[in-house]
């Protein structure tokens, strides 16, 4: 058997090709409610009384614009006005006065979302929080960071690496993302199997609720068993219920051993072998396991400057896995035991592993690239769905088949957590509702007759909200509908988003 682990350098292959893709805004499927009031320009006088800086109020339409839509071109809104407090204070103030004149209000991060969550469907006046972006506090004893909403998910990050610290969380969009809107949604990523759920990691939040109170729960226990954990409500309802303006979480200290490894496999039954081989033999250092099928590899190839066949020869499935921990004679030690294991019994057609940065971030490119890849050929139809193990692929194959050529189907995604990113691709055309009537609400039907979530990372916005039934009882749709008129009485906060309508 070779034991011998192959470095492999990944280098140049170019396509600049770039589609203009048109927008589909559901405003044309859900009608504006006639209850918002229209900004006017006393409205306007008033957010300008209380936020003295010129550019904290955005009101002629090219500067307007980019907060308008999301960055896939696949929703647009039409709000005349953004609004970018600076302080916890201010926020309070807007949504105070808007829950008074009935303005709604549409809280925006950094606009990273898939479905629609963070831009207008019809005039909501936006609400960003990019100037909210500092960092107030770290303890290093008990690795507790206190930040505002606006902090940038990768400014927070290399923050805390000169003290010994990561965040919980790695997302594709890290370098534009703001940490309240991972909150907001939920975000997941590619560790989530090492560091769990926010809902896991988020300790504390300070919320300002639709009629202005402040909610001060930006607690930095590890342990608070007082009645009703109400930041939780805060976690993954997408700004319907209030707005994060602080949050505190705990962070892990930063691996200092670190190997990425990449491998081919004939079948996806191998990947499941793997992946149960991985967890068995590899523990607590397991961070990452990512699979990607052969079209999602031909995709980067074809897009992406830098990159070229990881192996000699083409093999349907593609798994990109990460250890992480804090012995490298120890983590080594696991990890050729590992790999020795999987190659005698024929798991893997072939492998690498990278022990350097420049490798890994080759290999990371493969699967990190995916989405801009797709970005480039056209409208892109995407879902972020939970499934079964035994499921996970068999609705791609299901997919290919139903569309039978009139689209490219791709499937990759958090195999270590059961997160299937199904994309459908339709290169060089603009989004369609033929096509999307072929695809839905086929792929929610599917997803809820195996007991899955239409809904893994990306949350619900207004792309799914209508759907929201396939993964929700209709007692717990009542519910949640309870729980959103409670804390906002007038839904001024994000509507048409999250609940059905």
């Amino acid at each position: 058997m070779n034991k011998t682990i192959i470095n492999r350098l990944l280098v140049n292959r170019n396509n600049n090709h770039l589609f203009k893709r048109t927008y589909s805004s559901v405003g044309n499927k859900i009608p504006r409610d006639p209850k918002y009031a229209v900004i006017n320009s006393k409205d306007i006088d008033y957010f300008r009384s209380i936020l003295k800086d010129p550019n904290q109020i955005l009101t002629d339409k090219d500067d307007v614009d980019p907060f308008n839509c999301d960055w896939m071109k696949k929703f647009k809104g039409n709000s005349q006005l953004v609004v970018k407090p600076k302080t916890t204070e201010q926020v309070s103030k807007i949504l105070s006065y808007c829950n008074e004149k009935k303005i709604a209000v549409v809280p925006q991060g950094g606009n990273t979302g898939l479905v629609g969550g963070s831009v207008p469907v019809h005039d909501e006046i936006i609400l960003s929080l990019a100037n909210m972006s500092k960092v107030e506090s770290f303890d290093p004893i008990t690795g507790v960071v206190t930040v505002q909403a606006g902090c940038i998910l990768e400014n927070i990050e290399n923050y805390l690496v000169p003290l010994g610290y990561t965040v919980p969380i790695d997302l594709g969009a890290k370098g534009s993302c703001q940490i309240g809107g991972n909150a907001s949604t939920n975000a997941g990523g590619i560790r989530l199997l090492r560091y769990g759920s926010l809902h896991g990691s988020i300790l504390g939040v300070e919320a300002v609720l639709a009629d202005g109170t402040v909610l001060d729960c930006l607690s930095t226990l590890r342990k608070d068993n007082t009645g009703y954990d109400l930041k939780q409500l805060f976690i993954g309802s997408e700004g319907t219920l209030g707005v994060i303006t602080k949050l505190s979480f705990i962070t892990p200290p930063k691996p200092t051993s670190v190997n990425v490894a990449l491998f081919s496999c004939h079948s996806f039954d191998r990947v499941q072998q793997v992946l149960i081989r991985a967890k068995k033999q590899l523990g607590d250092i397991l961070s990452a396991f990512e699979f990607m099928d052969r079209p999602c590899i031909d995709l980067v190839l074809k897009h992406q400057a830098g990159t070229r066949e990881p192996f000699d020869d083409s093999t349907p499935f593609y798994v990109l896995m990460e250890t992480s921990g804090f012995n490298e004679v120890h983590d080594g030690e696991k990890l050729s035991s590992f790999l020795e294991s999987i190659m005698g019994d024929e798991l893997i057609v072939d492998g690498s592993v990278a022990t350097d940065s420049k490798n890994m971030t080759s290999f990371w490119k493969l699967r990190e690239t995916i989405t801009e890849s797709l970005g480039k050929e056209g409208a892109t139809y995407k879902y972020d769905l939970s499934l079964p193990i035994d499921q996970f692929y068999q609705l791609v194959a299901v997919m290919r088949e139903k569309l039978d050529g009139k689209a490219l189907v791709y499937g990759f995604g958090h195999v270590g957590d059961g997160n299937l990113h199904l994309n459908i691709s339709t290169p060089n055309q603009s989004y369609s509702k033929d096509m999307l009537d072929m695809i839905e609400p086929f792929v929610y039907e599917y997803t809820s007759k195996h007991r899955g979530s239409i809904s893994a990372e990306h949350g619900i916005g207004a792309m799914k909200s209508q759907h929201l039934h396939f993964s929700k009882s209709d007692p717990a749709i009542h519910l949640m509908k309870s729980i959103k008129h409670a804390m906002d009485p007038n839904n001024i906060l994000n509507p048409y988003k999250v609940l059905p309508q």
